[in-house]
């Protein structure tokens, strides 16, 4: 009679340890106050936002930070429970604000990204765009010949291959709300940088696409026309 052969098993359905439970519970509890920060307080940076957060927690920043990801979901829980019609209508309206200015940089190929492409924007976010120019001097000399006034920033960004590079930032405003127009070579059109969030190439949307999303969200739903014929 042939033997059986023997199997080793693993025994993988067991509770986890007290330790990583206290661990994963303590980075919900971060990412859930760093959303709540996000969008009540006008902090923008998603680092400074978990900060904050595990110090008014009291756990261990070093041990307990959420990723970005999780901080951007939490964001996204938080807004759907306590931001009701008013955070859609921020949304909303920052996203027609950011029409306006698209078609007043239509030579610069204006792009939407962030938080107002996404629809995590609070009130206090800037609308942010990649503007395409050979150098940024092209777009100053736009919006001094249009009396438009700017200021001037740069901003720090990590590449695909780990180096860092500092863009130029101009920032105007319309309608009592920032936009900041981070400038790019006309080349980097066809390459976005990595997002902030989770590192992968960053979703712009052009003007049709921005154009697309305000019509989505006017046009009444089947059931606002049901009940309007009814």
């Amino acid at each position: 009679m042939p033997h059986s052969k023997k199997t080793r098993t693993k025994f993988t359905d067991g509770p986890e340890p007290r330790h990583i439970r206290k661990m994963k519970q303590a980075r919900m509890e971060v990412a859930a106050e760093a959303a709540r920060i996000l969008a009540t307080e006008g902090q923008l940076n998603y680092h400074t936002a978990k900060k904050k957060a595990a110090e008014r927690i009291g756990v261990s920043a070093r041990l307990a930070l959420p990723s970005n990801i999780e901080v951007k979901d939490a964001l996204r829980s938080y807004q759907a429970l306590y931001g009701g019609t008013t955070h859609l209508q921020n949304v909303e309206r920052l996203r027609r604000i950011a029409v306006r200015s698209m078609r007043l940089l239509e030579g610069f190929q204006p792009r939407l990204v962030g938080s107002v492409l996404d629809g995590t924007a609070s009130a206090h976010t800037r609308i942010a765009l990649h503007v395409f120019a050979d150098a940024v001097e092209s777009l100053v000399l736009f919006l001094l010949e249009a009396e438009i006034a700017f200021a001037q920033e740069q901003r720090q960004i990590r590449w695909f291959s780990g180096d860092y590079r500092m863009l130029p930032v101009v920032v105007i405003e319309l309608d009592d709300v920032e936009i900041e127009l981070m400038v790019f070579d006309r080349v980097q059109l066809r390459q976005a940088p990595p997002s902030p969030i989770d590192g992968r190439p960053q979703h712009r949307a052009s003007l049709s696409e921005v154009e697309h999303l305000l019509a989505e969200r006017s046009a009444p739903s089947a059931w606002d026309e049901l009940t309007t014929s009814s």
